[in-house]
């Protein structure tokens, strides 16, 4: 394939990459007051990349990148959460502990350069590409972390995910230097063949690690201590990006390495997802009870739901990995709408409130953001006829249908444990005695406009998607086998 065709299949990085770099350049010549124009052109070049998604599907530029139906619907998933992240930002930067700091120019950039790592990562072919393509994404999300520079928790949360982060970089470049050492190859169709031959101790050594450092970016247990302090220590929509586009690709990033690198090593992989899942599912069910911070619980409440997504890669099937796309769709649209929703918390001064107990008696006094919460709450626990029963539902049916019913089990069980933190979020809404500190209305049309479009989106309007979603799941899928 010649260059000009493997620039062609990577128009969507393309696009994003020069269009952040032009972007950066008037950043630094407009400064901050050109921050409104930059956020909505950071948004059309999400969009642009978006449309290129349909200028064909190939390998490029010798197997290190993949474009097909997979990735394709991974980056769909990216932009739009990507997207709402930057809209969803200034007017929290502006109120931000009582005072206007203003939203920086550099914001909507970073989530672009983000973007383009991302992207690197669901399509990559080769250990080398998802590397540079994890490490872009990694060192744009440090930063934001850290972007209220004002703010010790926002440093705090910055410093913790930097030195974590730098960490499970290096357990997966060293099984990846494992995997490369006993393959001899760092493309995913070679290793698939080494592994196919045999397995020796060494190549089982690289995979083990190699996992491990997937399992840091998804957030799954054991590597999940960093999601709680970060999520709770970094700016609100900050934390809405992170538990929702990273968890795409990261997520999109390990089925394909799975499926079309490791495929055959099946029996060896799949025990470690099983392991990862059922300790997610139970630490993401049980450790949220007694939060009382809301950004800690929808921490924990990633955690969880990573785990219900693990168990479809679990399965291993066609079907599997169908069910663990249409998860991470409707779980991005469900994170993205509880985010928008604690954006709403602010006190009488307007600052940001982060307490649960802050939610006391708000039906009463704005039964909207009341009702919008309650959806969330019910959709992310998986209580029909909400449109969160739908993926649960599909990831167990695929676990089952492989014969790992002990494993549905047990995600059933927890997510009725699960079940009960959300329900109390509800509990306090609609039945506790109002907060002394009644919160003010605060809401732009943009933010109303998600959290009204993404409640309706998980609502039991959410199953007329269900043919849609199952054939371009499916298709997906089907991609990668």
């Amino acid at each position: 394939m010649s260059y000009v065709e493997s620039l062609t299949l990577t128009l969507p990085e393309l696009v994003l990459t020069i269009g952040a770099l032009v972007l950066l350049l008037v950043a630094g010549w407009a400064g901050d007051k050109a921050t409104r124009a930059i956020s909505w052109a950071s948004v059309l070049l999400l969009f642009v990349a978006g449309l290129t998604l349909n200028c064909g599907q190939g390998v490029a530029f010798g197997g290190q990148y993949q474009a097909d139906a997979f990735a394709a619907f991974s980056k769909v998933l990216i932009y739009f959460a990507a997207g709402a992240s930057i809209l969803i930002a200034p007017r929290f930067f502006q109120l931000a502990d009582g005072s206007h700091v203003g939203l920086r120019a550099e914001y909507p950039i970073l989530i672009l350069l983000a973007c383009v790592g991302m992207g690197m990562m669901v399509s990559a072919g080769d250990m080398m590409s998802l590397y540079v393509g994890l490490e872009l994404n990694s060192l744009a999300a440090y930063v934001l972390a850290s972007f209220m520079r004002s703010d010790s928790r926002s440093a705090e949360a910055g410093l913790k995910y930097f030195v974590l982060g730098a960490l499970a970089s290096g357990i997966l470049l060293y099984g990846i230097s494992l995997v490369y050492g006993f393959t001899g190859t760092t493309s995913f169709a070679g290793i698939a063949k080494a592994y196919g031959e045999g397995m020796s101790m060494g190549k089982l050594f690289g995979l083990v690690f190699v996992f491990s450092g997937l399992a840091f970016k998804v957030s799954a247990v054991p590597f999940h201590m960093w999601t709680p302090d970060v999520y709770e220590g970094a700016p609100t929509p900050v934390t809405t990006f992170f538990a929702s586009a990273p968890k795409v690709a990261a997520m999109g990033m390990g089925v394909r390495l799975a499926v079309e690198a490791m495929g055959s090593a099946a029996d060896q992989w799949q025990q470690i997802v099983i392991f990862a899942a059922l300790a997610s599912t139970v630490l993401g069910g049980v450790a949220a009870i007694n939060q009382t911070n809301i950004k800690r619980l929808l921490a924990y409440s990633s955690i969880n739901n990573v785990g219900f997504a693990l168990i479809g890669l679990a399965a291993g099937t066609k079907e599997g990995i169908a069910a663990v796309l249409t998860y991470l769709a409707v779980y991005v649209v469900m994170t993205i709408g509880s985010f928008v929703c604690v954006l709403q918390m602010r006190d009488a001064e307007g600052r940001p409130v982060e307490n649960i107990s802050a939610l006391a008696g708000l039906s009463r006094s704005r039964p909207g953001l009341a009702a919008a919460f309650a959806v969330f709450m019910f959709s992310l626990a998986g209580i029909p006829p909400l449109f969160g029963f739908w993926p649960k539902f599909l990831v167990f049916d695929a676990a089952v249908a492989v014969g790992l019913l002990p494993l549905a089990a047990v995600g059933i069980a927890t997510s009725v444990i699960g079940a009960f933190y959300y329900i109390k979020v509800v509990k306090i809404i609609y039945f506790d005695e109002p907060a002394s500190d009644a919160m003010i209305p605060a809401s732009t049309l943009v933010e109303t406009g998600l959290m009204t479009a993404t409640a309706l989106a998980v609502s039991p309007l959410g199953y007329l998607a269900i043919p849609i979603l199952a054939t371009l799941s499916g298709r997906a899928a089907g991609a990668l086998f």
